[in-house]
């Protein structure tokens, strides 16, 4: 039976207001997929359509022993799974580099002319950092959502995940990600096989470049490493500038052994 014009106006009416209310929901709200939301994540600060390139200052802070500051360029190619770290300074690091092409990460050493295989979880630069932090963001491929809730975080309703990850090869078995209402991750935590702390990671400024967001200050406190200041145990950190960021094609030879070997002289 065919439904009358007064019988379809509530129809329509209702379709509309369905329509209105998924429109102001945010964006994990409509999301109804754990992985698709890690995914909504991820795609915040990944770069799968153009390249990106930006210079890098990480301040390591060890209490009472004082600073040191590593500048680094830095370049990724998301949609291949590479990127290069160029060490700038300080001079006895200068012409260092890192390549990382699919799951392969090199080290390269100016002084022999030598590559080396390292890990991608070893730490950056004996900082609070790790190799893995300076990939593109790939939540939904390495952890599952076992746990969800919502806390205040600064001037942020924060929703809450607790990670577990899919395989052996990611940095940190568990970790639990605060995510702001545009869907960037604003604090996580970093935790052993055992459940225990290891790093908590705090990221108060991003940058907008084209459709997508650079963190472009982080702060990383060690857990674990520090030492007692003053009859005060002060843990290590690490902080990370980025500047001038960019998004643009960046030639082939970048992503290569040459041209680390090139730059370096």
């Amino acid at each position: 039976m065919i439904p009358t014009t007064k019988e379809r106006l509530p129809l329509r009416l209702a379709a509309a207001l369905a329509l209105l209310v998924a429109a102001t929901l945010p964006a994990y709200a409509q999301t109804r997929d754990a992985g698709d939301i890690l995914r909504v994540i991820d795609a915040q600060v990944s770069y799968p359509g153009q390249d990106f390139s930006a210079e890098y200052t990480v301040t390591q802070e060890k209490p009472g022993q004082g600073r040191s500051v590593t500048r680094a360029a830095v370049f990724r190619r998301d949609r291949e799974d590479k990127f290069v770290i160029l060490i700038l300074e300080p001079l006895v690091d200068k012409g260092k580099g890192y390549l990382k092409i699919g799951d392969t990460l090199w080290i390269y050493d100016p002084v022999s002319r030598r590559f080396n295989v390292t890990s991608a979880k070893n730490r950056f630069q004996n900082s609070n950092a790790r190799n893995s932090d300076f990939t593109s963001s790939t939540l939904a491929r390495d952890y599952r959502i076992v746990g969800e809730s919502r806390e205040k975080l600064g001037v942020y309703d924060a929703r809450v995940y607790e990670l577990e990850a899919l395989h052996e090869d990611v940095t940190f078995p568990f970790m639990k990600i605060w995510v702001d209402e545009n869907n960037l991750v604003r604090k996580f935590e970093d935790y052993s096989l055992s459940r225990q702390l290891l790093r908590t990671v705090a990221i108060p400024t991003y940058q907008r470049v084209g459709e997508r967001f650079v963190p472009v200050h982080v702060v990383m406190v060690d857990a674990l490493q520090g030492r007692m200041v003053d009859g005060v145990f002060r843990n290590e950190r690490t902080v990370i500038q980025v500047a001038k960021p960019t998004l643009g094609n960046l030639p082939d030879l970048m992503f290569t052994q040459a041209y680390l070997e090139r730059a370096s002289r």
